[in-house]
């Protein structure tokens, strides 16, 4: 049964503090994502053409209670990993990313300070290094059982009135929780049809991952109730044990109280394992052995890297611009202390000049090497895997020294 006692003391008129300096502030920061259009088909480039209009009508709105009106959230798939499966994304318009952007202000800084010190995801100063390195630290302790918990849907099956429970627990301002409702509540349009939104939070809304760590905070802390070692990021969750038997028993109890949240567990994805047999967290494999960059991460990458270099397109200075970035993502997030990923990343450089020279002589042929020489990709730009992953390594010491300097 849901254990939430309503605060004594809730935070009042938050209303009052949506001001127009916030409001500008959340609407850079929405610009600064860009992203896409909702079903009004505004762009951030439109919506800032009339910006001296639309942020006081917003702001009006916003404030005014009964009068804020979220319009439903376009619906788009992307591709989910290297699957055949679509995930789907509901996109909210430009003023209703600008709208939760100025809720999500106001709310964060009564929610964070509650927040558990093993939760990592969306929140400031804290990134998916960090939530590696704190099992890394808990494995080292000996706790060398774990429960890899995959929670069914989380986004799209969190229960309004569980979310909007956890709020009242807290907030007292009428005007912020019915708004926040209407972003719930808003419905979804796909081929011109609009279907209600009785359940989850958007996935591509801005207030989303907050709305996710404010309900999942509840298992946190029951979670940290029954001694149990555990690191989340949003809904990435596991559990560490020093046992087989107490990792079963965490996971019992972990099921209980996502019912009570009305959630559940993926039957096929939660699995127990161990360190010797070794599991997948954020795009690791995490092993007793080692640390390195998980297979279907590979493959993701080698797909973008094929994407790029089909033998049917010219090889100019755009393809390398773009072969660029994503060499630079994939190598700043899988080169670290912690993990081994050098050794991939030397054979992959030999792997992308070879798609370099059979797209630009159009045939595979191995005398190519001779003609598109090593150093002559490196003069057109092309960024080597091996020399990016060791400044990311240098980089993450070098930040590593100053944390470590900052805690003394």
């Amino acid at each position: 049964m849901l254990k939430i006692r309503p605060k004594k003391f809730k935070v009042h008129s938050l209303t009052g503090r949506i001001t127009p300096e916030l409001l500008r502030q959340s609407w850079k920061a929405v610009r600064r994502n860009k992203g896409a259009a909702g079903v009004d088909r505004m762009t951030v480039k439109s919506y800032e053409k009339n910006i001296e209009r639309n942020l006081p009508d917003l702001l009006r709105r916003l404030k005014t209670r009964k009068e804020y009106k979220c319009p439903p959230l376009r619906r788009v798939y992307i591709p989910k990993g290297n699957t055949s499966k679509k995930r789907p994304l509901g996109i909210p318009t430009i003023d209703t990313r600008v709208a939760q952007e100025t809720i999500r202000r106001l709310i964060d800084p009564i929610f964070e300070p509650q927040f558990h010190d093993n939760s990592f995801g969306f929140r400031a100063d804290r990134n998916c290094h960090q939530a590696v390195e704190r099992v890394i630290k808990y494995t080292e302790q000996g706790y060398t059982h774990v429960v890899d918990i995959d929670i069914k849907g989380f986004f799209d099956n969190i229960p309004h009135d569980i979310i909007l429970t956890m709020l009242r627990s807290e907030i007292a301002d009428g005007n912020i929780l019915d708004i926040i409702e209407t972003f719930l509540r808003c419905g979804v349009e796909e081929n011109g049809m609009v279907t209600p939104t009785t359940a989850g939070v958007p996935q591509g809304g801005v207030i989303s991952p907050l709305l996710g760590n404010v309900v999942l905070n509840y298992l946190d802390w029951q979670l940290d109730a029954a001694g149990l070692k555990f690191v989340r990021y949003a809904d990435d969750l596991v559990i560490l044990c020093k046992t087989h038997n107490q990792a079963k028993d965490a996971l019992t109890l972990t099921k209980e109280i996502l019912a009570d949240l009305g959630l559940e567990c993926s039957p096929e994805k939660t699995k127990i394992s161990s360190m010797s047999k070794g599991f997948q967290f954020l795009g690791f494999d995490i092993s007793s052995r080692k640390v390195a960059m998980r297979q279907k991460s590979r493959e993701k990458f080698e797909e973008k890297i094929k994407e790029l270099t089909t033998r049917s397109h010219n090889l100019d200075a755009k393809v390398i611009e773009k072969l660029n970035q994503v060499i630079r993502g994939t190598v700043n997030y899988f080169c670290t202390g912690f993990s081994k990923a050098i050794e991939y990343f030397r054979r992959t450089d030999n792997w992308i000049r070879e798609r370099l020279r059979w797209m630009k002589y159009k045939s595979k042929r191995r005398t190519h090497h001779f003609k598109l020489k090593n150093k002559h990709i490196a003069r057109r730009g092309l960024v080597g895997c091996v020399i990016a992953c060791q400044h990311a390594i240098t980089r993450w010491y070098s930040r590593k020294g100053k944390q470590i300097g900052v805690a003394h």
